[in-house]
């Protein structure tokens, strides 16, 4: 499993000293830490869709999160944020979406 982000306080830091890379259906955050597991945040806005449809882009980009996380070099702050284009894609595609995101980054071994 994977850690998460915690607070509002973790998100603002991420998002105000991160660095951002996106694509047709996700935007991804990240912020270099000192050390330690990569902890994860997502961001599903109201724009995607209800709570049925923004509940489901956010399973689907955690368990693509879990799925490739022993892929990724450690050591980092990530917030996914899930785009309109999103809704009503399948696993694969938000897969491929974040594994592109994270060689766009340069995280991925």
């Amino acid at each position: 499993m994977f850690e998460k982000l915690g607070n509002n306080l973790e998100f603002q830091k991420v998002y105000r000293s991160g660095r951002s890379k996106a694509n047709k259906y996700l935007v991804m955050v990240l912020l270099e830490r000192e050390s330690g597991p990569n902890r994860y945040g997502f961001s599903v806005s109201k724009k995607v869709g209800n709570s049925v449809v923004r509940h489901r882009v956010t399973r689907l980009l955690r368990e693509s999160v879990r799925k490739n996380d022993v892929r990724f070099t450690t050591g980092h702050s990530i917030i996914i944020v899930a785009r309109n284009a999103a809704k009503g894609r399948s696993f694969e595609e938000i897969d491929s979406a974040v594994c592109h995101l994270c060689k766009l980054h340069g995280i991925l071994k």
